[in-house]
């Protein structure tokens, strides 16, 4: 048993949970405590209040951290973290004195490792409590035996994220679980807790790194993501999806989405446009119906929309998520935040001819519930070739945000009517589109049912003229036999393909449907509020 570990009590070796909750000290005793473990090599001790109970804290290098939190029972509970280890719970005594200072997620080298004097984060938690979260979303283009020099660039991914400082690391497209376990176990001592969503064939891609405690997930998969017969593009195959974790920071209760939406392959000719637009449409709903317990909300993925489409302008408005690149007080990186950039090696420069600067389809959004405020003090983008290296991260560039996260007076909470002033106007683009979408897949329905019915009829013909040479009744030349089975055999195989895009299709159509009468009810309901207020 390490001393650091036996100046605290008697301890034992942690349960599987890994929370010990050893004998109550007075604040006294645990002040010559935790100075024992200033001198055994503990770099960092820390003792007060903080927001609420459940919160874990991290490691600054290769030292432990010694942590407090008050509880509502009017204990104060310390952790005790060393890299690599469970984290040990203790729990001591509150006696009727003055309260040790106070010390912040991040705290400043000028704050006291313990006792006396307010120091500046005391005061401002004591007011408005502060927390500062750094976010990293990326997609990381690793398709496995497609992506050009992927291994290469998941390690250098994994590096950069070890030397960075976020809370945060939202990624797509990591369609290898081997990709997905190399960078947990790079970055286990940095990013303690993570999760890979699986869905589809080959899985959704996302995944979530976190240094904070991951409460709760949920997956939802979009019910329309493309075409099984467009093999060239693949996104059926892919299962796209929402990836929702929860974790609990400062007693603030985030609720955090990772998505990657349908791609658009050609502007001009987007056929993919109704299903991108119930992809967007199904993402505000689960955003609206999860996220109702939450204190703030964060959805971070490529969105495959550019800022002015109607997708993500839905996506915003029935929401009322803020984006990071707009409302940011600080921004570095590629113009106009683009994310798709011409002079990035792997992009198709054929794109991006209409845009000589690019595109910004990858986005952090956010929004505060309850009695929050989220403000974005800083966004950056990467800018092609990794520090030091001749290749980039991905295909995409990265999304850095810094957000500032702080208790207000009053809740904030977006209604109907103040989500998006021309909500209205969006939702009816978006309606228009999806029934364009409807009227086309009634359309293929329709063909791929007919085709099923004419193979059907040639495979009765065959069956007749069958029956009549058994029957002695074919004049003339018979029919050759290879020929015959070879035409059974094509009968066959179209009435099963024509069956199954009939099926296919005949689920597009509902699913199509059943977002355009969604999307009536919310026009009803925005046209009618205005009358009840």
């Amino acid at each position: 048993m390490p001393p650091e570990q036996a100046e605290l009590g008697s301890l034992t070796r942690p349960p599987a949970t890994g929370i010990l909750e050893p004998q109550s000290f007075s604040f006294s005793v645990l002040n010559r405590k935790l100075d024992n473990l200033r001198g055994s090599g503990v770099r960092e001790a820390r003792a007060g209040r903080a927001l609420g109970l459940g919160e874990r804290w991290s490691c600054l290098g290769s030292f432990w951290l010694l942590r407090g939190l008050e509880s509502p029972k009017g204990c104060v509970a310390f952790l005790l973290r060393q890299p690599g280890s469970l984290a040990l719970s203790c729990t001591f005594r509150r006696l009727p004195r003055a309260v040790p200072p106070v010390c912040s997620l991040r705290d400043p080298p000028s704050c006291p490792a313990l006792p006396s004097g307010p120091c500046k984060i005391q005061q401002e938690m004591e007011g408005d409590p502060t927390l500062r979260l750094r976010v990293f979303d990326l997609n990381c283009w690793a398709i496995r035996y497609l992506s050009k020099r992927r291994q290469e660039r998941i390690r250098l991914i994994g590096d950069m994220l070890r030397q960075e400082d976020f809370d945060l690391v939202l990624l797509q497209e990591v369609w290898s679980e081997r990709d997905y376990s190399d960078l947990k176990v790079k970055l286990g001592g940095c990013y303690p807790f993570s999760h890979y969503f699986r869905s589809g064939v080959i899985g959704s891609g996302l995944c979530v790194f976190s240094r904070f405690p991951i409460l709760d997930t949920l997956l939802y998969q979009y019910s329309l993501n493309g075409y099984p017969y467009m093999l060239q593009h693949g996104d059926w195959f892919c299962g796209k999806s929402v990836g929702l974790v929860i974790i609990r920071i400062s007693g603030i209760i985030f609720n955090i989405y990772v998505t990657h939406l349908h791609a658009e392959y050609c502007r001009e000719k987007d056929a993919y446009l109704p299903h991108r637009l119930v992809q967007a449409w199904e993402l505000a709903q689960f955003i609206r119906h999860t996220s109702k317990a939450a204190d703030v909300v964060l959805l971070g993925g490529d969105l495959n929309m550019h800022p002015e489409d109607v997708g993500i302008r839905l996506l915003r408005g029935w929401t009322g998520l803020r984006d990071a690149f707009a409302e940011a007080t600080h921004f570095e990186g590629c113009e106009d935040g683009c994310t798709l950039v011409p002079n990035n090696c792997f992009t198709d420069k054929s794109e991006l001819l209409p845009f000589p600067l690019g595109i910004r389809i990858d986005y952090i959004l956010y929004k505060a519930i309850s009695s929050f405020m989220v403000k974005c003090e800083e966004l950056k983008t990467t800018t092609g070739a990794a520090p030091g290296m001749d290749v980039p991260f991905s295909d995409h560039e990265a999304v850095m945000a810094t957000l500032h996260i702080q208790r207000q007076g009053q809740a904030a909470g977006a209604t109907l009517t103040t989500a998006e002033p021309m909500l209205g106007d969006v939702v009816t683009e978006a309606r228009t589109e999806v029934a364009v979408g409807l009227r086309a897949a009634q359309r293929q329905r329709y063909s791929s049912g007919r085709m099923a019915l004419l193979a059907l009829l040639l495979l009765l013909l065959q069956a007749v003229a069958a029956l009549g040479a058994l029957a002695g009744l074919d004049a003339g030349q018979p029919f050759p036999k290879l020929s015959f089975c070879l035409l059974a055999f094509l009968a066959i195989g179209i009435l099963l393909l024509a069956t199954g895009l009939h099926l296919f299709h005949t689920m597009e159509v509902k699913m199509l449907h059943s977002t355009e009468e969604q999307m009536r009810m919310v026009l009803r309901t925005l046209q009618e509020c205005p009358s009840d207020g």
